[in-house]
């Protein structure tokens, strides 16, 4: 799977190391920082994405996840590899040619989207 944009996303979450494995090691996302309770990471075209445990002490007002598209460049390629993974969708890809999207439930209990042509 390739992810290649996303602007910027915080999430804070009690499934911190579950969430951070999601995003390192399934979603392959670049990680420039990583420590007990943050996890920065970096994606090609230069957005981020933040993730900050239980013991983040600066992000307390993080109760509920935005809900965030992942732009990559095969959606379905995409969905299978995340369902291998143990990723639960919600309903089938939706949209046309030039513009589709998929939600999934992460580990943290937010809602996220991949989305792509």
């Amino acid at each position: 799977m390739v992810v290649t944009g996303l602007t910027w996303l915080g999430t804070r979450t009690e499934h911190y190391a579950a969430t951070v494995a999601l995003f390192r090691d399934v979603m392959s996302l670049e990680v420039r920082e990583l420590t007990d309770s943050f996890a920065w990471f970096q994606l090609p075209n230069g957005d981020q994405v933040e993730v900050f445990g239980a013991g983040d002490p600066d992000h307390t007002f993080f109760t509920t996840g935005p809900v965030i598209g992942f732009q990559v460049n095969d959606l379905d390629q995409a969905r299978i590899e995340l369902e291998a993974a143990g990723v639960e969708f919600i309903g089938p890809i939706h949209g046309t040619p030039g513009g589709r999207w998929s939600h999934f439930h992460g580990p943290d209990g937010n809602v996220y989207e991949i989305t792509g042509s």
